[in-house]
């Protein structure tokens, strides 16, 4: 029997109807979602991405030139359903991995949630906890399951319970973790075992990429974060750009894990490769 996520699932989208890549990754898995528009592209999203495990809930508001009025609308929206946490997924996602010896190997959807809820469950002080990207998850060379006190982006569990809420238009997951790391006593976890295949930055039409990166955003957004975190964030040039850096200041925050009072075990999951992969060294990697 499939187990289903326990809490509910928002993706906040805009102009990427005919590309729903987190929708149609979801969708797929049948896996229920709650997907939030604004409210003149609703009948275009209706129309393209329709399912029957899929609900449009509607702002009330926008273009608002950022998501963070999308995302506190959804945390009060599932703060008020009385969930105890709540997903945000960005809308350009299409692949949850399982990385094993070494190897990225595809997982359902359903499966990759549950076990990071079942794991996030188990401590009462995590604020937020999430998938890495695939793109960082190095091959053959991350034995890591995952970073305590890190970065948690795009991909996200969300502690309802936590008092801290987006605030500025760039940057905005950056802000948030610090939020809660700079308390000392909230922590944040960034799963590598499980990770998600994402779009990178700017390379998909839609969203908020024109007013957010247009002219110089890219510099602003860098020096926004910097000024809120000037002991813990820098400005820097990677990849040909201007972009924030916290680097290693993240080892900064060393708070614990705090066991939750009644700590469930973790099950079995019962994993297992359904066809044979073509490459011979996955195929070794997995004992096939």
């Amino acid at each position: 029997m499939t187990k289903l996520p326990r809490y509910p699932i928002y993706i906040p989208t805009k102009g990427r109807w005919e590309n729903a890549l987190t929708i149609n990754n979801f969708q797929r898995d049948g896996v229920p979602i709650n997907v939030v528009v604004e409210e003149q592209e609703l009948e275009n999203y209706e129309r393209n991405c329709s399912h029957p495990t899929t609900t449009f809930l509607t702002l009330p508001f926008s273009n608002q030139g950022s998501v963070v009025p999308a995302r506190n609308w959804i945390m009060d929206h599932a703060i008020e359903s009385g969930a105890k946490r709540h997903w945000q997924f960005d809308d350009n996602q299409s692949q949850f991995n399982r990385f094993h010896k070494g190897r990225l190997i595809p997982i359902e959807s359903h499966l990759a949630l549950r076990m990071l809820e079942d794991f996030t469950d188990r401590y009462k002080n995590i604020a937020l906890s999430g998938f890495d990207y695939e793109m960082f998850v190095i091959r053959g060379t991350t034995s890591t399951p995952f970073f305590l006190n890190h970065r948690v982006y795009s991909a996200s569990l969300h502690n309802n319970e936590a008092p801290f809420r987006w605030r500025i238009n760039y940057n905005e997951d950056t802000d948030i973790c610090l939020q809660a790391l700079s308390t000392g006593w909230w922590s944040t976890v960034l799963f590598r075992a499980l990770n998600i295949r994402k779009s990178a930055t700017m390379t998909m039409k839609g969203g908020n990429t024109d007013a957010l990166y247009k002219g110089d955003g890219r510099n602003t957004m860098a020096r926004t974060l910097e000024r809120m975190w000037p002991n813990v964030v820098e400005t820097r040039r990677r990849f040909g750009r201007p972009q924030h850096a916290v680097a290693y200041n993240w080892k900064r925050f060393d708070q614990p894990l705090i066991p939750a009072d009644d700590p469930q075990p973790i099950p079995d999951y019962g994993l297992k490769l359904v066809g044979k992969p073509e490459s011979d060294s996955l195929r070794r990697a997995l004992d096939l």
